[in-house]
């Protein structure tokens, strides 16, 4: 791919610069602030560790220069505020859609043609917000979550299990945070059942800590993550460039999937070239179908709050 842009140079911006940059996925990576320095500096950094990694793409930061984005294939944006003391889930909504409504019109101005992938939280809500703004097919606006909040379930397992996470598949859905629905029965190691390796309560207490896991971070470190999201968002891109039509959990517009209409929310799709290419309906029991709903129905509760506020012109 000629070029990838990565709005917003902080943690996880860089990071998602960084990963793009090593697996030589684009010939080019723009990283863009809106602090004067940031992007630049980061980009210089990462682009000096070319000929020790041995990568060729070239990374360049710019200070709200959408100019130089033009012709993007792919925009990951990762632009927002994070929550502070004393801010409502309402307030941090409200700040964070003005943000990805002004970072999307300026992507889409010079790159109408690009996918965009949202990282910005809350996630569902502001894929949505970005979907709305772009006027354009939901299939090539999403969200990152549940690739990460996979990793995170099962970098756990696999501690409890003392094996390599790499050979343990599982599925989450619904929006990303304590709403997560993880799918226990599509959960395994090399094939055998997780039900088989681990007890009820050792299992409920890893999806307990799966679903608080960026809580667990920020109460450790003063902030939110930004590797595991950073590496999660790159994947994401890598399966694009490379069409290599992955199975991954994604924050996906549904129209009837699942019984759920007119909302972005994170189910199993086929990620390839032209972005989502089919949402995969699974047959979820009673009790999954009810988890599902509930989340959505958070999640809906979150998404009507920018309904109100008139965001999009119509």
């Amino acid at each position: 791919m000629e070029r990838i842009t990565v709005v917003g140079a902080g943690n996880v911006g860089a990071t998602v610069a960084n990963v793009i940059a090593h697996k030589d996925l684009a010939k080019e990576v723009v990283l863009v602030d809106i602090k004067e320095g940031v992007a630049e500096g980061k980009a210089l950094d990462i682009w000096q560790t070319s000929a020790i990694n041995n990568f060729d793409t070239r990374v360049v930061g710019v200070t709200n220069n959408y100019l130089r984005t033009k012709g993007s294939g792919i925009v990951v944006i990762t632009s927002g505020l994070p929550r502070k003391p004393g801010m409502s889930r309402d307030d941090l909504i409200r700040t964070n859609a003005k943000i990805v409504v002004e970072v999307t019109e300026k992507v889409i101005k010079y790159s109408p043609e690009a996918i965009i992938i949202i990282v910005s939280n809350p996630l569902d809500v502001m894929t949505y917000v970005a979907w709305r703004t772009a006027n354009k097919s939901s299939k090539r606006v999403f969200g990152m979550a549940g690739i990460l909040d996979t990793g995170r379930y099962r970098a756990f397992l696999a501690t409890a299990l003392d094996v390599s996470p790499k050979d343990i598949q599982a599925l989450l859905l619904g929006g990303h945070g304590d709403s997560m629905v993880p799918l226990r029965r599509y959960t395994s190691v090399k094939g055998i059942p997780i039900t088989e390796l681990l007890g009820k309560d050792e299992i409920d207490q890893i999806v307990e800590r799966t679903r608080k896991g960026g809580g667990e971070l920020v109460n450790l470190m003063g902030t939110s993550a930004w590797y595991a999201p950073g590496a999660a968002a790159a994947q994401m891109v890598e399966s694009i460039v490379d069409d290599q039509k992955r199975i991954f959990p994604v924050c996906a517009r549904l129209n009837g999937e699942y019984g759920i209409n007119d909302l972005y929310l994170g189910v199993p799709v086929k990620l390839g070239k032209s972005g989502i290419e089919e949402i995969i309906e699974l047959n979820l029991n009673e009790k999954e179908s009810k988890l599902l709903q509930d989340s959505a129905n958070q999640v809906r509760a979150a998404t009507n709050i920018v309904e109100g506020m008139n965001l999009f012109g119509d």
